[in-house]
């Protein structure tokens, strides 16, 4: 990566603002749920405070509508991280974040302590990245660092136009996240396999395009892999299609044999009349009856993308094999994430729900990356620059 990170810089005594991606998962009486984001944060404000920063702290939090929201608020991710740091967050109670607590708790700072300014998205204009927004928090600090991937594809106030006016640089999360695709993507160890699933082909356009120029073989399951089957000429019954998708599917078919790239469809599928967790479900190979659709791979088709991870040295995957929330219909994904967690090379789970599934069946720990960012993670695949790193300082 050539931008500069939190090594490239004295932060001593500095005041640092640190964009982090807080947007955790809470229950309805807002206890947080999945504390990872929390702890995918901490190396970087660990070295903040062992090397004498003060630290700022800003992120979002859902999606508030109209300004302040007590729902919305940041104060459980203080108390959260508090826990984990061992030591006092000071939370700015400002309705409209940069406002008279932040600016005198950010002013009387002394070295490792830390203030967390509140949801950035009460501030309507953020997501448009209002410079004005922009200005003010960087009023607060000396030198901004960027740690949230999960927003870095988005251009807003607290992830691009605060480089505008202070000095920007990358956190450890961005960087391990950046070092660790860029290399899988410009220099794989091969053979390298690219699995993606997921309900919509449109989602993944630009990255089936991209990958086809890098990688060995790709895998495609998932509610996606029906408007492939379709552009094969299979019956596909009332399976998810996306019609205005059909053509292009056949011209990345097309460029798979031209490349000389293995793509893998399913061969059998486990399909049900409704789209239901308790719908009667039947295997069936090839093409689908009418009045049924796919909701998940068959074992068959488990059987031939097994075979296509089994001597992989690089394995990328975003996206699960079928209805993954519902437990007939995530088997698939299953034994997918438990072949790629069998993997002898690197393993990179594309953030969202192939992260979510990875984690809740206990193979997290034997991949080589989970990504944090899912939306962020896949313009990364799909080649494209990400406004929130592009914004940052370049290494002389």
């Amino acid at each position: 990566m050539n931008k500069k990170t939190l090594k490239d810089i004295d932060v001593k005594g500095k005041k640092v603002v640190v964009r982090c991606d807080f947007n955790v998962p809470q229950d309805k009486e807002g206890n947080i749920t999945d504390s990872r984001r929390i702890e995918a944060a901490l190396p970087t404000i660990n070295y903040l405070i062992e090397n004498n920063a003060k630290v700022i702290l800003m992120s979002h939090l859902g999606r508030p509508k109209e300004g302040f929201d007590a729902k919305y608020s940041l104060k459980v991710v203080g108390e959260s991280l508090a826990k984990f740091l061992g030591k006092e967050v000071k939370l700015a109670e400002d309705r409209e974040v940069v406002g008279e607590n932040a600016v005198r708790l950010t002013a009387e700072m002394k070295e490792g302590e830390v203030v967390l300014l509140e949801n950035v998205r009460f501030i309507k204009t953020e997501t448009k990245n209002d410079m004005e927004f922009a200005k003010k928090l960087a009023s607060l600090a000396d030198i901004f660092v960027n740690d949230a991937f999960g927003t870095a594809h988005r251009a807003h106030s607290s992830t691009a136009g605060i480089a505008e006016y202070i000095p920007a640089v990358a956190g450890f999360l961005i960087e391990k996240e950046m070092e660790i695709m860029g290399k899988a993507l410009d220099a794989p160890v091969r053979p390298f396999i690219a699995v993606l699933g997921g309900a919509k082909v449109s989602d993944k356009i630009g990255v089936i395009n991209n990958l086809l120029e890098k990688v060995d073989g790709l895998v495609i399951g998932g509610g996606m892999s029906y408007t492939f089957l379709k552009a094969k000429g299979l019956k596909i019954g009332n399976s998810l299609v996306e019609e205005d998708r059909v053509e292009y599917a056949k011209e990345m078919l097309e460029k798979a044999k031209t490349k000389g790239v293995s793509l893998y469809l399913p061969v059998d599928h486990v399909a049900a009349k409704e789209f239901k967790a308790d719908a009667e479900a039947i295997i069936v190979e090839g093409n689908i009856p009418v009045g049924y659709m796919g909701l998940d791979i068959g074992p068959k088709s488990i059987k031939l993308f097994e075979g296509a991870l089994k001597e992989a040295k690089t394995v990328i995957w975003n996206g699960p094999m079928g209805v993954f929330e519902m437990p007939a219909f995530a088997v698939g994904t299953k034994a997918l994430a438990e072949t790629i967690s069998n993997v002898k090379g690197t393993t990179i789970i594309g953030g969202g729900d192939s992260a979510a599934a990875v984690e809740q069946l206990g193979y997290a720990d034997k991949m080589t990356h989970i990504s944090t960012g899912g939306g962020a993670s896949l313009e990364f695949l799909e080649g494209l620059e990400l406004p929130g790193i592009s914004a940052l300082n370049d290494k002389m």
